[in-house]
């Protein structure tokens, strides 16, 4: 991958961050007072929802840049970038059942039906994408597993006498 690649993931990586950080201190507040209206432990289960939602994305964003960096220095093919990939899958998980959570509380709410509906829809492509995630860590340990092989076979050849 070219290190200009990299560079322009990192930084829109970067701005992602900032932009989650000023959600959470700016518009996570005045969800909190904009459902004034709702019931206590309504207004708390949808902001928490919100909040932890935002902390998937931010895992997820340290994770990437984690494994882009590991790309730039020539060191992906370890099994230390599988505890990354693991993470990842894990914070996709967590954001596939808090949108289940979020559609199950809208579901007895004023909420239209088609808007559940889709919110739960969004949870299971959640899902799909954590499987997903799943494959290309495989596809990454055949790659590693290839490359042990290679290097075994170059070292072989290096030591033979032609």
């Amino acid at each position: 991958m070219a290190k200009s690649t990299i560079l322009v993931l990192q930084v829109v990586i970067a701005v992602a961050l900032i932009g989650s950080v000023a959600v959470q201190a700016l518009i996570v507040p005045l969800l909190w007072i904009d459902l004034g209206a709702q019931e206590l432990w309504g207004r708390i289960a949808l902001v928490s929802i919100v909040v932890l939602g935002v902390v998937t994305l931010q895992v997820f964003g340290v994770c990437v840049w984690m494994l882009l960096t590991k790309v730039r220095r020539g060191s992906i093919f370890s099994t230390s970038s599988f505890r990354y990939i693991d993470v990842i899958v894990g914070a996709i998980l967590v954001a596939a059942a808090l949108t289940w959570i979020l559609a199950a509380l809208l579901a007895p709410g004023p909420a239209a039906p088609g808007l559940v509906a889709l919110t739960g829809g969004a949870g299971v492509v959640l899902a799909g994408i954590a499987l997903l995630v799943v494959v290309m860590k495989a596809l990454l340990r055949q790659a590693i597993d290839r490359d042990v092989e290679a290097q075994a076979l170059r070292s072989e050849l290096d030591n033979e006498v032609i």
